[in-house]
């Protein structure tokens, strides 16, 4: 007998005042789903998700869920008034017993219960929303950008806890690896139409190419057609008027239909200009160091920056990247060291808390108020690169409509926001360019394009990012702040940062600032702990590890017999090399995961 869905939308409409967001919108969800919700920015994702979650009302249709069936809804904004601390939001509405499941998710997710919440950083936030709903253990989960301001470690260790659960899921997400690695369908939303594939993310790119040219060859032979049709109204129909006026009717229904088609949204016309070449050394830091108070942020730390490095740096967050960054680009002055700049630099920031940016000003204002974007004289353009261009027509380069410029920028969304400060940078010439979190809210389609550029930048990338997939395609060098203020260069991106360490464990975890003192009962050690020697994070590694060294085998296994062609060497080079250094990282791997394996096993007997 089949199973009941745990959530039905059936003909759901939704109009906020323009165009309608959903018409006639129909899917189901059923037990076990993992599914990635994906679309361009402004798409609907978000409204879809809170029709689903029973938040927003639609116009017409019905939303049905099961008596009883629980479902959970982790929004990207949580709102946390009324509690005193992060822990008493995070075990609201949960039964006494349940509790520990927040010690045991605040313990993964790297944050501190105790913390106010009026002290709280968004991302902290954000993480007792995430445990908050991982503790509640609802049939139907609901994660609006769980990953945005989880660090690394965080979001490997929400990833685990994904894969092993029997809870069905429905996944917003911009980071890529997260999404190909938990889901099994897809869900697409596509200028108010919502196309579903039972397929995971790792096909979705592929599906949209092959939807969107299919789309294409409808519509060129539709417009051949009219074009063919209206030729023979002009040319017969006065001798024929009577006999043909059904056709003339089919010809206006095709017109129609040809007019009622929504045009796709293009790509965001970016670019950036490297402006004057700056020196071969760009930048070059000796022994620097610091410290805030007792806290050691970096010991003493040697690196040298060459004209057109692409540097990532990596790590938990409060390890200390953006402040590694602001040293070395002189906005902060190190305790100990020198840090030398080559010349000719110009530098642009991309600020992970957009704080560049006045949430009270228009986005005219934001772009016309910049000095250096200013054109003396003309209160409706901006200087370009070099050009004037008039304010509306540079902010349609990056998908805001002329009804858009005048509204205030704290009504944009966060992919909006990300997009508005990209146009502030790419107006002016750079040869520096520090990016710091710049991933965060952009859709795939603007990810995509923004590596694109940097690909093509002749200047230099200084790049903060929990975005494995983008470090890999961006980074040619990583910088890991491994904790206890050590900082280890490695060559390559993320993967290549992983197959290099000589354990595949992650960075020693960062106290967090400000953290209450333990009472004698804080630091007594758990029942696990004292059983068996492991902490709850360590015993989950321990459990997780058998998989991640079976992983690593299989895929072992299929790179030695693609190398196994004899001719392979001759008939593809570059195949040949690119499979043999992935070998030689995964042999490296699982090493690194067995030793690991044995290191927690005999601590754990």
């Amino acid at each position: 007998m089949a199973r009941a869905p745990l959530l039905q939308l059936t003909d759901i409409s939704l109009t906020f005042g323009g165009n309608p967001v959903f018409d006639d919108l129909s899917l189901t969800i059923q037990q076990g789903d993992r599914v990635a919700l994906v679309g361009r920015n402004g798409s609907g994702k978000s409204t879809l998700m809170k029709v689903m979650a029973g938040l927003i009302e639609p116009d017409s249709g019905a939303v049905v869920t099961p008596a009883e069936v629980r479902v959970g809804y982790m929004e990207q904004d949580p709102d946390l008034s009324g509690f005193a601390t992060l822990g008493d939001f995070a075990r609201a509405g949960l039964a006494e017993p349940e509790g520990y499941r927040v010690e045991m998710v605040a313990e993964g997710l790297g944050f501190d219960p105790a913390r106010p919440v009026a002290t709280a950083s968004g991302g902290e936030r954000r993480r007792a929303a995430l445990a908050r709903l991982l503790a509640e253990a609802p049939d139907l989960m609901l994660l609006d950008e769980p990953t945005n301001h989880l660090d690394i470690q965080a979001i490997g260790w929400l990833e685990e806890q994904l894969a092993d659960t029997r809870t069905a899921f429905v996944l917003i997400s911009h980071d890529r690896a997260f999404l190909r690695a938990l889901t099994r369908a897809t869900l697409w939303i596509d200028r108010g139409e919502v196309r579903r594939q039972e397929r995971g993310f790792e096909a979705f790119e592929d599906w949209r190419e092959e939807t969107w040219a299919a789309e294409d060859e409808a519509r060129h032979k539709l417009d051949r057609k009219i074009k063919a049709e209206a030729r023979w109204a002009v040319e017969g129909i006065s001798a024929r008027r009577k006999r043909n006026q059904g056709r003339l009717r089919a010809l206006a229904a095709m017109r129609a239909d040809r007019a009622a088609q929504i045009r796709r949204q293009g790509a965001a016309a970016m670019a950036l200009d490297a402006g004057p070449q700056s020196g071969k050394r760009v930048i070059e830091a000796k022994g620097i160091s610091k410290s805030f108070g007792d806290r050691v942020i970096l010991k003493p730390f040697d690196v040298r920056v060459l004209r057109g490095d692409r540097v990532a740096f990596v790590g938990p967050n409060g390890a200390g990247k953006t402040t590694l960054i602001k040293m070395l680009t002189g906005e902060i002055a190190p305790d100990t060291g020198t840090v030398t700049h080559g010349t000719n630099l110009e530098i642009a920031v991309f600020d992970q808390a957009r704080s560049a940016i006045d949430p009270t000003v228009s986005l005219w204002d934001a772009m016309t108020g910049d000095p250096s974007m200013r054109v003396s004289g003309r209160a409706d353009q901006v200087m370009v690169r070099g050009n004037p261009r008039h304010v509306v027509g540079y902010l349609k380069d990056f998908l805001f409509d002329e009804a858009q410029a005048r509204a205030p920028v704290g009504s944009l969304s966060g992919g909006e926001k990300a997009r508005l400060l990209l146009a502030r940078i790419m107006a002016r010439p750079s040869n520096l360019l520090v990016l710091d979190e710049p991933t965060n809210d952009l859709d795939v389609e603007t990810l995509d394009l923004l590596q694109d550029i940097l690909g093509d930048y002749e200047g230099t990338v200084l790049l903060v990012s929990h975005d494995r997939d983008f470090i890999d395609r961006v980074a040619d060098t990583t910088v890991a702040m491994e904790g206890d203020g050590r900082a280890v260069i490695y060559p390559g991106g993320w993967s290549d940062y992983r197959a290099q360490r000589p354990e595949d464990a992650p960075p020693a975890p960062v106290a967090p600032r400000d953290k209450p003192a333990q009472t004698a009962k804080d630091q007594a050690p758990s029942d696990t702990t004292a059983r068996t020697g492991l902490s709850f994070t360590e015993r989950h590694r321990l459990d997780a590890l058998p998989r991640v060294i079976e992983r690593l085998e299989a895929e072992i296994g299929k790179l030695s017999e693609f190398l196994s062609d004899s001719d392979l060497f001759t008939k593809a080079p570059a195949k040949f090399a690119k499979a043999s250094e992935a070998l030689a990282e995964r042999q490296m791997a699982l090493t690194a995961a067995e030793e690991e394996w044995l290191a927690l096993a005999e601590r754990a007997d």
